[in-house]
């Protein structure tokens, strides 16, 4: 049974290989077949010894691995699989070489903006846990990669990537695909990298101002809600749960608006590789009239405010955070689909 919760108080830079530091090559193609991200996967694994293979490799049926991700630093929540600090430069290229196929050329760039930010909050850093000298909770070295199952253009795998302020879940079945459940974070929110302005998670914080301004006095009093959001409802840890829908129903937006919010639900559902996207797009579309927007905290632009996009087949939460200063500075997004978490629906019998 889904347990039910009731809200309490509730770039212009696209590093294809990251330039950044020598941190990641990848060779993200407008779209790849599921044979193409295969053998990505297989590549990877054919640059390991056998036993960074054995760590990196889970039995597609390892339910614990499976939830083992987290937003938090590996510090304080460890991972499994392999640590990017550990391989080599030509086993990290493929590990991202793999990342890269499975996602479109715009979700691998804010994958790959989202770890360099982090690589920023390490040179600001005064230390790990403890203080100076203790053990590193930030930066390029501190990502994992592992796999559930083997790499295959048929059978049912699944890539898990992720750090801090990163976790992305991406099962494959076939030619199909899904993200849900993933959380994509940022801090800082904006910073500068070699004279150029890098915002990871612009986009979504745009598109969301510019949906709500849209929005007329009618529309604003259902959108927002009465009470103030600190953090995701359904962040990591909330597998199997769901809330109930607040806001303003999509049936209540004009044809231009219901557009904006699935442009805004995009920036989620557009990591995914091109073919995926598109057809949980497609699906989202049909579902627009049941698709709800929520909004709370301050409407001018700049603001940290929370917003929530929920319908049928999709939970999105973008919450800016209170720890480390300007909340607007440090965000955190989650995005699920109900009806199909971990690719469950295309693996039932």
């Amino acid at each position: 049974m889904i347990k039910k919760l009731i809200p309490i108080s509730i770039l212009a830079l696209f590093c294809v290989g990251f330039g950044l530091n020598g941190f990641a090559q990848g060779n993200p193609a407008t779209d790849k077949t599921a044979g193409e991200i295969a053998a990505a996967g297989n590549k990877f694994l054919a640059s390991l010894d056998d036993g960074q293979r054995a760590k990196v490799v889970f039995q597609f049926t390892d339910e614990a691995q499976r939830k083992r991700w987290s937003n938090l630093p590996t510090t304080f929540v460890r991972r499994a699989g392999l640590r990017l600090g550990d391989l080599t430069k030509p086993q990290r290229d493929a590990a991202m070489a793999v990342v890269a196929a499975a996602l479109s050329p715009s979700g691998y760039e804010k994958v790959t903006q989202i770890v360099e930010g982090d690589e920023m909050l390490k040179k600001n850093d005064r230390g790990g846990p403890g203080g100076p000298g203790g053990p590193a909770m930030f930066g390029h070295d501190e990502y994992y990669i592992s796999f559930l199952g083997q790499p295959s253009p048929t059978e049912p795998w699944m890539i898990q990537f992720g750090g801090h302020h990163l976790g992305l879940n991406i099962t494959l079945v076939g030619a199909r695909a899904t993200l849900a459940p993933s959380h994509t974070g940022s801090q800082p929110a904006k910073y500068e990298f070699e004279g150029r302005t890098v915002r990871p998670l612009g986009r979504e914080t745009d598109k969301a101002f510019a949906l709500l301004a849209s929005l007329d006095e009618t529309q604003r009093k259902q959108a927002i809600l009465g009470f103030q959001m600190h953090d995701l409802v359904l962040g990591p840890g909330r597998d199997g749960q769901t809330i109930q829908p607040e806001g303003i129903k999509g049936s209540a937006l004009t044809g231009k608006q219901q557009d904006m919010l699935l442009d805004l639900a995009g920036e989620w559902t557009g990591i995914m590789s091109e073919a995926a996207a598109k057809a949980k797009m497609d699906e989202m579309k049909k579902n627009i009239a049941e698709t709800w927007f929520a909004w709370s905290g301050p409407t001018e632009k700049g603001g940290a405010a929370y917003f929530r996009i929920q319908g049928p087949t999709v939970i999105i939460e973008y919450a800016p955070q209170r720890l480390g200063g300007d909340p607007a500075n440090h965000i955190h997004t989650i995005y699920r689909d109900p009806t199909n978490e971990y690719g469950t629906k295309w693996l039932k019998p």
